[in-house]
């Protein structure tokens, strides 16, 4: 079941602010600072599960089955990215109903053709707007839960321009999405158009090193967001870490170098030890007999 939690602050009108999720390491952390959102990354989740680039070549079994470990390590509802619903209108309904299975509150699904790229990355190629609208709508007959939300997104804005996004978003609210997601816009002025354009919820990308300038989450208010994620931050930080840590190691020096190491004794009660051993000191006794 999806969380209802989503969908009731969006019709409160309070601004979402969810992490990007690359693995269960993160996810727990993320418990522990608390949000109301987290983002599955499909970029960040492959290249932490399988080494890969963002380019259509996970599976959706293998992304259902992240998004799945995703829901089961979070505390808070995720927002899951299912590229293009890996394939046609019968691979979108088969997304969803996974997706949905797997205790995904939102699925965002975008007008590339398949296979995809990373919305800020070159060569992207994009389906017609009618075959967009179509995947959306097969995505809402899919759906089984009203609290499940469809958010549409276009990475039309490098081959078609801004009127293309705004021309893509209207007939993607049209066919009923529940979230818009214009990817890619250049600018804070393109941002602030686009959300004057349409009354529906709109969600900002501010991917760390992309395209989109990266602006205060009070700002991205102002403009008229209702969402915004961030997907490469936390993946970046730790690559970033884990580099100087690692260089430091070359040297020979174990410590971690110039990085703050997490408190061990802290993660393993993230992580889930304190009811290991509460179980092994029950069942104790039992063991030895």
């Amino acid at each position: 079941m999806a969380n209802p939690i989503l969908s009731q602050k969006l019709r409160a009108g309070e601004f979402i602010t969810a992490p990007g999720i690359q693995d269960m390491i993160t996810a727990v952390i993320a418990n522990e600072i608390g949000f109301d959102a987290v983002y599955g990354s499909g970029y960040w989740l492959t290249a932490s599960a399988y080494g890969l680039p963002d380019a259509g070549i996970a599976s959706v079994t293998q992304m259902t089955d992240r998004m799945a470990t995703l829901v089961r390590s979070s505390t808070a509802p995720v927002i899951a990215d299912a590229d293009t619903g890996y394939g046609g209108l019968l691979n979108v309904h088969h997304t969803v109903r996974g997706y949905e299975a797997a205790g995904v509150t939102a699925i965002q699904i975008e007008d590339q053709q398949f296979p995809k790229k990373c919305g800020h990355t070159p060569f992207k190629r994009i389906v017609p707007v009618e075959e967009m609208v179509a995947k959306i709508k097969v995505a809402r007959d899919a759906r089984e839960d009203e609290n499940f939300l469809i958010i549409a997104r276009t990475d039309a804005r490098q081959s078609e321009g801004l009127a293309g996004v705004l021309r893509r978003m209207e007939a993607y609210a049209d066919a009923g999405a529940d979230i818009l997601f214009p990817e890619a816009l250049a600018s804070e002025e393109e941002m602030r158009i686009q959300c004057a354009a349409i009354d529906r919820p709109f969600i900002a990308n501010m991917a760390s090193g992309g395209v989109t300038p990266i602006l205060p989450v009070e700002t991205l208010k102002q403009i008229g967001f209702s969402m915004a994620i961030f997907p490469a931050l936390t993946s970046l930080v730790s690559a970033a870490a884990v580099r100087s840590s690692l260089l430091a190691l070359k040297q020979g020096d174990g410590s971690g170098g110039d990085q703050p190491l997490y408190d061990f004794k802290r993660f393993c009660s993230l992580i889930g030890f304190e009811d290991v051993w509460a179980f092994e000191r029950k069942w104790a006794d039992a063991e030895q007999n």
